[in-house]
């Protein structure tokens, strides 16, 4: 598949993971074994990392806290950076770390049950962290969009626009 079809059939995938191959197949002129061998290449190549199922927890349970987490750090060596990832990436807690640049080095979303829960392991854990020079907690109080996708169902004004 050439790169242009690539990023249509990636841009598609994004929007909705449940297409099936034959809906894809004709949305982009390919056959359905040439979409089969292109999901196995770039499942191989890891550019397809996964598939989800975006859900407003908030709307199930609403005792889950979510919070993004500051780091600064002081990386030791040349590969600090992707060491530190790697420890920080195995907590169980943590959904997504980002390296980023500005007056953070880590950006990382946890989530736990309670603002107590996430204290505790943000203090007990990332912060005991050699590495770590300062943590700066944030919780979250409405996930207004989220991936792209409105978790909130917006309000229209209902009046009537009247001009002069």
């Amino acid at each position: 598949m050439d790169t242009s079809k690539q990023k249509k059939f990636l841009d598609l995938i994004a929007s909705d993971a449940r297409f099936r191959e034959e809906e894809l197949a004709v949305m982009l002129g390919e056959s359905v074994d040439e979409i089969k061998k292109t999901i196995a290449e770039l499942e191989e190549k890891h550019v397809i990392c996964g598939y989800h199922t975006l859900i407003d927890w908030d709307k199930v349970h609403d005792e889950d806290v979510t919070a993004m987490v500051e780091l600064r750090v002081m990386p030791q060596g040349g590969d600090g950076y992707e060491q530190l990832a790697e420890k920080i990436a195995g907590y169980p807690q943590v959904d997504t770390l980002y390296l980023m640049s500005g007056t953070y080095d880590f950006l990382v979303t946890v989530h736990g049950r309670s603002i107590k829960e996430v204290a505790l392991f943000v203090n007990g854990k990332l912060a005991t962290i050699d590495e770590v020079q300062s943590t700066t907690t944030h919780f979250t109080l409405t996930k207004y969009k989220e991936l792209g996708q409105n978790l909130q169902s917006f309000k229209t004004d209902a009046r009537m626009l009247m001009t002069p």
